[in-house]
């Protein structure tokens, strides 16, 4: 029998290595290896690869503690990982010839666009913490040193990292070896067009909807053809297509086609990440600013190529054995860098509980509240000049970065030192050098690289930036993406009353969102006393409010509405993580969005996600959330709010000193005075509930200040952050 003795490049230097010992486990994975290693050159085809992954030579580097390396991809049910196998296969071969032993599992990975507005939305977030486990339990049962992720979008990316960050800290408390990972993310999905001839017949029902009188169906589809057809365009076709169903302007059938040819002709069929800012590339950022990402990987526009996978995985073998590259110590170091590239970009507002959840699962006591303070160290510019109309998304981002006119992130990172915002440039990254060392090489950092049509900016485009904390009398905290709206949008918005209009859950939001005659039904029901209505035109417009005086109530909510006086906060309440998974807001945002009246008029309120932004705003992340008694859950049709958006405040108003013209908030005790009505709530909430298999209910976790962790999780975070890392 044949015996080797190639001593490895690279040992793991850690006290315990179970393969030294387990007869068993030497038996198992020897075999694993070799058909992982098999298949990755039959597929690349590649005659000039060695095929010397002898049985006896993979026992030989799992003997000696040569770097055991999971190659961790996502399921393929997933448009970010149809091709996964490629890159595998690429990395597989590079990293035995590195003289390590590659291995490969996946992880479910939950499409946010596929499950939204049903039951999988439910799921989604619960689907991080589960990534973050099956992570876990895989490196710890194979005793796996580091991985090599292809990343995804939705939650994979920080599920990936927070399973991760979390075995780096576990394992290094047992007194064995750091944790290392890179991350390599899929490459971007090119945005679908709309073929001629659909976009002609789309036209002409607009056309038809005019002839009928319906301008707003027609100007609101004339607003959906301009934008990069994607799976989130199509949700809002969708409500304008429903509304003229609705309206007699085409029939069902013509919907039901209508949503078909968009369907089949938005996605690249070589899948990818989609070309929107939401969570997807949002994680890309973060993961790049915690410096997971190298740069030969990080906006591609396909799959990576030998040439640009193999040094991301040479880099990857000198960080073994380093403790300060480890997975927990970079998220650590990089903390505010992530934080600060993300706010700079306008990145998703999901993020906010992500990056506090990644934080606690690395070991670290962090918050919301954290976050907040490191935005307010310094404030963020806006160097992000993203626009899914005019040319600018993620996609034509990735094609500046591969002709080498820009850097990506790191190009942003560039911009913001030479903004004057203070960076951790001492910081280590993955490529085994800090960021200072990274962009001593300055070719191509500057974002004046692009001169056409440029999407990181040199100039910023606003003093002000990111997802901002907001607080109220009736809650303790939520965010909203300010970055996402106009000046202008601000200032329709900013300082205003707005008339609560309560709905239970998305379901029921939904259906009346989606109703053509919502406004002239809230008139004809005289659903917002005529008192109020003019005390509102009094404080949204005072220059016009002479006019109101002499009008009957249906004449004064006409014209408040055609002014864009009146103000709806639209709460979508019972979202929370415990009552119903805290699936994202994005449908009825996009229904509010495809109504080009209601879109003037409303601002959205949840205890439940969101990524993006309705034209009123997106409010979410409420905390306490409505099943955990916070106030939201007794908020009811026609109560005031005042909202106070540059002041990052919302409050609950008193209607009586409103009436008296009177700015008041609320003082009174809500829980006690409309207690049958939270317990009528609570009740339905616990009914709904069980709709949610309970194996997968966000039960036992911390709320969306505290990134819904697992409690236990959440305990053993017990590093103070405060004393580590704010003295940076």
């Amino acid at each position: 029998m044949r015996r080797t003795n190639t001593e490895p490049k690279v040992k793991v230097d850690n006290p315990i290595n179970p393969y030294r010992h387990n007869v068993q486990g030497k038996a198992n994975e020897p075999i694993t290896v070799a058909g992982l290693l098999d298949n990755a050159k039959s597929k690349l085809g590649d005659q000039n690869i060695q095929a010397d992954w002898t049985l006896g030579e993979i026992y030989n580097r799992l003997e000696k503690n040569a770097p055991r390396i999971a190659i961790i991809g996502g399921s393929s049910d997933h448009p970010a990982h149809i091709l996964d196998m490629q890159t595998v296969s690429k990395a597989a071969i590079k990293i035995w010839q590195e003289g390590g032993v590659p291995f490969y599992f996946s992880t479910p990975v939950l499409c946010d666009g596929t499950a939204q507005n049903n039951m999988g939305m439910s799921y989604s977030l619960q689907s991080r913490n589960a990534i973050a486990q099956v992570v876990v339990n895989q490196m710890e049962a194979h005793s796996y040193h580091g991985a090599f992720v292809i990343q995804g979008c939705d939650k994979q990316p920080l599920g990936v990292l927070s399973g991760l960050a979390l075995l780096d800290r576990t394992r290094r408390l047992r007194g064995e070896a750091p944790v290392f990972a890179s991350f390599a993310p899929s490459h971007v999905l090119q945005g679908g067009e709309i073929p001629p001839a659909l976009q002609e017949n789309l036209r002409s029902v607009a056309d038809k909807a005019v002839q009928k009188g319906y301008q707003s169906i027609a100007d609101d589809l004339h607003d959906a053809l301009d934008y990069i057809l994607q799976c989130s365009s199509n949700t809002q076709f969708q409500g304008v297509l429903l509304r003229a169903v609705e309206c007699e302007v085409i029939t069902s059938e013509e919907q039901k086609e209508f949503e078909k040819q968009l369907a089949i002709n938005t996605c690249d069929g070589a899948g990818g990440i989609c070309a929107f800012h939401g969570t997807g590339n949002s994680s890309r950022d973060i993961m790049a600013g915690f410096g997971f990402v190298h740069p030969h990987l990080e906006l591609l526009i396909e799959p990576p190529t030998t040439d640009q996978l193999n040094p991301a995985i040479e880099s990857l073998f000198s960080i073994v054995n380093r403790p300060e590259c480890s997975v927990s110590e970079l998220v650590r170091a990089n903390i505010k860098n992530a934080i600060r590239i993300h706010s700079s970009g306008g990145g998703s507002s999901n993020l906010m509980m992500h990056i506090v959840g990644a934080m606690i699962y690395a070991g670290y006591d962090f918050s919301l509240w954290d976050v907040e303070q490191i935005h307010k160290e310094y404030p963020i510019p806006d160097l992000f000049d993203y626009s899914l109309t005019e040319g600018r998304d993620i996609y034509a981002l990735a094609q500046q970065t591969c002709a080498g006119m820009i850097r990506g992130m790191e190009t942003l990172f560039y911009e913001l030192l030479e903004n004057d915002v203070p960076m951790d440039i001492e910081a280590q990254t993955v490529v085994g050098q800090t960021w200072q060392e990274r962009l001593s090489d300055t070719t191509g950092l500057s974002a004046d690289g692009v001169t056409d049509n440029p999407i990181i900016l040199s100039t910023p485009r606003r003093k002000f930036s990111g997802v901002d904390v907001l607080r109220g009398n009736f809650f303790e905290s939520a965010v909203v993406k300010i970055s996402g709206m106009s000046t202008s949008q601000l200032d329709h918005f900013d300082k205003k009353v707005s008339f609560v209009l309560y709905f239970e859950n998305e379901i029921k939001a939904n259906e009346q969102l989606l109703n053509a005659d919502l406004l002239d039904e809230l008139k004809d029901n005289k659903c917002f006393e005529q008192e109020q209505l003019c005390q509102m035109w009094a404080h949204n417009s005072p220059n016009t409010y002479w006019e109101a005086s002499s009008l009957s109530y249906n004449e004064l909510f006409d014209r408040m509405v055609q002014e864009e006086i009146l103000r709806l906060a639209i709460i979508v309440a019972g979202q929370g993580p415990e009552a119903f998974g805290m699936p994202e807001m994005f449908t009825p945002m996009q229904h509010i969005n495809a109504n080009r009246q209601l879109k003037r008029l409303a601002t959205l309120i949840s205890d439940g996600r969101y990524s993006g932004v309705s034209y009123g705003a997106a409010i979410g992340h409420m905390t306490p959330e409505a099943y955990k008694d916070g106030d939201l859950l007794y908020l009811q049709e026609g109560d005031l709010l005042y909202l106070g958006f540059r002041k990052k405040q919302i409050d609950l108003l008193d209607q009586e000193a409103f009436i008296k013209g009177e700015i008041v908030p609320y003082q009174g005790q809500l829980q006690k005075e409309r207690e049958r009505l939270g317990q009528q709530r609570k009740a339905a909430m616990k009914k709904r509930q069980k709709t949610i298999a309970p194996s997968n209910r966000l039960v036992g976790c911390t709320d969306a200040a505290e990134g819904v962790v697992p409690i236990e999780v959440k305990v053993d975070a017990d590093v103070p952050y405060q004393a580590v890392v704010m003295k940076r």
